[in-house]
């Protein structure tokens, strides 16, 4: 076999190695599946939000690591980035995030939301540093989410969690 040719098969394979190795990846969702709102929270996180938001519990990196070669999609770093209570993550979610310019406003929807919204309440800061005189995060309340209220279009819809009937 001539040299070229070796050469050009040798480069082929050690890039298809290096590619297949980096697919792979060791980063892997660590929410038990026994929780299931949490688990299918840091799934869909995972899915919609890794290309801006960093969050371990979702095996995400989004974030830029180095603020000099930060780019303006990159989002918070959920690691050290603490998100409670958990009404205020699915404001966020809701609504682009607080600023309203980068972030996709509803990302997820409806259950979907409100499960992205308790897994991140949930597993954001738990790496922040603790700061002398600041409520760590970990020991913040995550809060609950209260149903909508009952409306004319969904008029089932109510904390009591029973079917109302229309009087017309």
């Amino acid at each position: 076999m001539n040299r070229p040719l070796r050469v050009l098969l040798i480069s082929s394979a050690t890039t298809a190695v290096a590619v297949f190795a980096a697919a792979c990846g060791t980063m892997k969702i660590s929410v038990p599946e026994s929780q299931q709102q949490l688990h299918r929270g840091a799934v869909l996180f995972s899915q919609r939000c890794s290309g801006c938001h960093t969050l371990s519990y979702a095996a995400t990196q989004g974030s830029a690591s180095n603020p000099r070669s930060a780019e303006i999609t990159n989002g918070p770093n959920f690691n050290v980035h603490c998100e409670r209570p958990v009404d205020r993550v699915l404001y966020a979610i809701e609504n682009g995030g607080f600023s309203g310019a980068i972030m996709p406003q509803n990302v997820v929807v409806g259950k979907d939301a409100r499960d992205v919204a308790m897994f991140v309440a949930t597993y954001a800061g738990r790496q922040a540093t603790n700061v002398p005189g600041v409520t760590p995060c970990i020991d913040q309340p995550v809060g609950t989410l209260s149903l909508p209220a009952p409306t004319a279009s969904n008029p089932t819809a109510s904390t009591s969690g029973k079917k109302t009937k229309s009087t017309s």
